[in-house]
């Protein structure tokens, strides 16, 4: 059995989570702002489908991707150095959601339900989540979307309309995030997919023992912008 969250209910322990299903650690509770920094701060996330009640997961172990250790295929490389596009953060939040709540192959339904495109718009406007984007020819093409605490990115979802175009926003974020010394980013749940960026499973309390930390450190810029030369060293490296 897990608890029901009543509205000023604080979270349980992360390490009274379930192992079947691994990580459901509550339900109930709300999608406040208040709520969701909270849940964070304490490696905690929202996860439900429209007909389900707010359901909070801390999985053990964790999936993660530590900046410094991003790997990129050569396939990937060739493609970030030699197609047109143009990258930015946070000029099509909203879009980027309602991108990600598009259903996919072998889907039914979706968790990036209404609410939590209003709930996630709400801490983007207090510069607390954040969208990194690909644009080609003058549209959006595809991109991803996370919270950011201190110095720890919480990565929650990545739509892409065109090949690579989620792919090519998460390499440059991941670079921004890197000259700005985040330390951490939540992949949340094992997927071979980000598994081939380098990212790995880590045991809960490790993770928890990271983002303590990283939380503490001074917020990066409140208006998101990729370097001004970030585009060329990434395509140098490429």
């Amino acid at each position: 059995m897990i608890p029901w969250l009543e509205s000023s209910d604080p979270f349980p322990p992360s390490n009274k989570a379930l192992h079947d299903p691994n990580g459901l650690l509550a339900a109930g509770g709300d999608l406040s702002p208040a709520r969701l920094i909270d849940a964070y701060t304490h490696g905690i996330f929202p996860w439900f489908n429209a007909d389900e009640p707010i359901l909070w997961w801390s999985p053990d172990p964790r999936m993660a991707l530590f900046p410094t250790e991003l790997k990129v295929s050569r396939s990937l490389k060739k493609v970030i150095r030699n197609r047109a596009y143009e990258v930015r953060l946070d000029s099509a939040f909203t879009r980027v959601m309602q991108g990600c709540a598009q259903p996919r192959a072998g889907q039914d339904g979706t968790w990036v339900t209404p609410v939590m495109i209003e709930a996630y718009t709400q801490l983007h406007q207090m510069g607390i989540a954040h969208s990194a984007e690909t644009w080609i020819d003058g549209k959006l093409a595809g991109g991803l979307y996370g919270v950011a605490l201190g110095r720890m990115f919480y990565g929650e979802s990545m739509f892409t309309e065109v090949s690579d175009a989620s792919k090519i926003a998460f390499v440059h974020l991941v670079w921004q995030l890197k000259r700005w010394g985040f330390g951490m980013i939540d992949c949340q749940m094992k997927t071979a997919h980000l598994a081939t960026f380098g990212a790995v499973e880590i045991p809960r309390p490790d993770f928890m023992r990271r983002v303590s930390n990283l939380i503490q450190y001074s917020p990066a810029p409140i208006s998101w912008q990729f370097d001004a030369n970030l585009k060329d060293e990434l395509e140098a490296d490429a």
